[in-house]
């Protein structure tokens, strides 16, 4: 199956770059490149991308309005990645509550991105820990705790919130059955369980519902390297 791919960046050569990559790929097509976040919303309509490249701050509408609004309409399972170099700002987390699977780095190197987008296209998220954990220490004074997400924790299970922090902590499944000493196939069966009970769309989400919900405190994990 080919993973059809549009990339919205208003830098011509950011776009063209990334396209001229993912065209290089038997399993990717892009099918759309857009400069704005209107040019984003109108290809994605028109194409219907299982994958959106999304630049942050781009003339017309922004990335993070253009993520909102194209999640919010899509009737197909699109998954949307933040693409940043990594000046970060609070945007990059509001896309990421927003339902965002994940952020890459503008100059990540071809086979990154290549193996990123099939990531996501697979259901899975990018979140490298040492980004997720600079984002979350610079963000986190100003998240106040929701109750009403607090409480959203009893819904889960012990196990599963073991699970759910450790994938906060940017543990894959394999790690994380290593830790708790259960099976890998028990470990897609718990994150599957958090994502429903929670109303989650992917992974990328429930980390920030881990910290959002005072289940894991900024400062206090150790993640990354």
């Amino acid at each position: 199956m080919t993973i059809r791919v549009a990339v919205v960046d208003d830098q011509a050569l950011v776009r063209g770059g990334f396209a001229m990559v993912l065209n290089h790929q038997d399993d990717i097509e892009v099918v759309a490149e857009a400069g704005t976040g209107r040019e984003a919303i109108d290809a994605a309509d028109l194409h219907r991308p299982d994958v959106i490249l999304m630049d942050v701050r781009m003339p017309e509408m922004d990335g993070l309005e253009a993520t909102a609004h194209i999640l919010a309409k899509a009737d197909w399972p699109v998954r949307v990645v933040i693409l940043t170099t990594f000046d970060p700002d609070e945007y990059v987390f509001k896309a990421l509550r927003a339902g965002a699977s994940g952020f890459v780095l503008k100059d990540i190197p071809p086979e990154e991105l290549v193996a990123a987008v099939r990531t996501v296209a697979d259901g899975g998220a990018l979140l490298a820990p040492t980004i997720t954990r600079r984002l979350i220490d610079k963000f986190s004074d100003r998240l106040s705790l929701d109750n009403q997400i607090a409480e959203r924790l009893e819904r889960l299970t012990k196990r599963e919130r073991e699970v759910l922090v450790a994938v906060a902590q940017g543990l894959n499944n394999l790690e994380i059955a290593e830790r708790l000493f259960v099976g890998e196939a028990t470990v897609k069966t718990h994150v599957s369980s958090i994502l429903s009970k929670l109303g989650l769309r992917d992974r990328a989400q429930a980390v920030v519902f881990a910290y959002e919900s005072g289940l894991i405190q900024p400062g206090t994990q150790d993640v990354g390297y």
